[in-house]
Parts: C-alpha cells; structure tokens; sequence
C-alpha cells in the first residue's frame, strides 16, 4: 500500500520482537566465511527519527525499544546491541535502523542485498540510507523481485517477508507465495513477519502454513498490551522457514522478556 509509512510504528514492541530474530539470523548464517544474499520485500526507509512528530504522536517506541533499551533486553554480545550502538553514533540519539539497516550493517562486503520498497519517499529514503553498503534497491513490488531474483546468487541467504497487511487479501495470499519461494529456494531461510489482531484475522494464514510441513519451520508469537486506547495490534509473530539451529533459545528468551509486560 502506498498510504503506509512505518515511522508511525517505528521502534514498537513488534518491531522489538522481528528485528531480534532478523539480527540473530543474521549473525549465524555470517559465521561461515562464505557469502550469502539478503532480499526484503517491504522495506520501508531503513532509518527512523524515534523524535519525529508521527513517532512521538503514537508512543509506541517508548513502550518498545526505549523500555527495550531502559532495562537491558539485549546483552553486550547480541547482534541488536551491535546494530543499534552503531546507528546511535551514526546517526543520533534518535534514530533507530529498520530491518534493511539492520542487515546492512551486520553483512559484509561479500553479501549481496535487495531491498524493494514501493511507496515514492519511502523509496528516496531506503537509497540514501544503504547506499553506502553496496545495497541494490527496487521501487516495485516486493513480491515479484522475489519471483525474479529466486534463485538468488548467492544461493545461501534470508528473505524478510514484511508487509504492511493493509491489503487484507495478503493473509490469505502468502501461504501460496510463500510455497513458491520454497521451490524456487529450497535452501533459503524465508522469514515472515505477520501482526495479531484482536480480530485474529491472521489465523487462517497460520493454519495454512502448518498445513504444508515445511522442513525445519518454526513459528514465534508474543503478546503485548495495546499500544493506545482502541488500537488492535495486541501482539506479533514470526514464521521462519528452514531457521537456523538454536533460534529456539533466542526465541525462548525473547518470549520471557515479553511476558514480563
């Protein structure tokens, strides 16, 4: 959707909880010195100015990463704590990395990375923000990058599957897509992000990916109190397809610190 712009949402709880996965990710799949690709379908603009008037009108970075940061959710050693000192004394105090920021500084100059974003100045953002990293951007549609470029070159590598989830008809289109990108990439690690509603819209989608048996799938889901008043995102999940060994424990301990709020 073109109307979206994530700076409204920028540093959320949901945020919080995908951007500790995509970094942990990350930072397995770049212990072996061989090279790998990144591909984002709804990238956004990379950097966010948590005191922007939009950031600041909703609050919700101050129930995410600030709390997040305030009471030390990250070790030294996590791959978030890397990301986000990097970005502070890069960019400011305020500013936070959306996911393409995040992979750019955590991949090296051997990695190859895509991100497409549809949205005008969401777009002019994403290639100022990555593109001192050697990052290759696309103004079209996340989706059919992904149906060019699969097979990537290198052929080890993540895709961040990320969308607004405006169109509604998203839910019940990305299990098939999703199985798509797996014939095409059977060795890839396919990572998709989705929001639970109050409504629970994203159930049927769930259900669906269960159904197909996905080697090494695992799914991830955290609660977390409404952001404002009448607002319905009440948690979020991760679905990641062939993750990596281990991730259970991240996962684990992320589900600890979110069942603390």
């Amino acid at each position: 959707m073109l109307s979206y712009q994530h700076i409204y949402h920028a540093g959320n709880l949901a945020d919080v909880q995908k951007h500790a996965l995509l970094a942990w990710v990350l930072q397995y799949l770049t212990r072996k010195d061989k090279p790998i690709s990144y591909i984002e379908t709804h990238s956004g603009r990379g950097l966010y100015k948590l005191d922007a008037e939009a950031a600041v009108r909703t609050g919700e970075a101050v129930a995410g990463i600030e709390r997040a940061r305030r009471e030390a959710w990250f070790g030294v050693d996590h791959p978030m704590t890397q990301v986000l000192q990097a970005t502070l004394a890069r960019h400011g105090a305020a500013a936070y990395p959306g996911s393409p920021l995040i992979a750019a500084q955590l991949l090296r100059d051997q990695d190859a990375l895509h991100f497409a974003e549809m949205h005008p100045q969401e777009f002019a953002a994403l290639s100022l923000t990555v593109s001192s990293y050697g990052a290759k951007t696309y103004q079209q549609d996340g989706f059919e990058l992904a149906q060019s470029l699969l097979p990537p070159t290198p052929r080890r590598g993540l895709m961040l599957i990320d969308p607004s989830y405006e169109v509604k008809a998203d839910y019940a289109r990305l299990p098939g897509l999703i199985t798509k990108f797996h014939r095409k990439w059977n060795v890839g690690v396919i990572a998709l992000w989705y929001p639970i509603l109050t409504d629970g819209r994203h159930a049927s989608m769930i259900e669906a990916l269960r159904s197909q048996n996905y080697p090494k799938a695992v799914f991830h889901e955290v609660s977390f109190p409404p952001a404002r008043d009448g607002h319905r995102m009440v948690g979020s999940g991760m679905f990641i397809l062939n993750a990596p060994f281990g991730i259970e424990d991240e996962m684990t301990r992320l589900s600890d610190r979110f069942a603390s709020l």
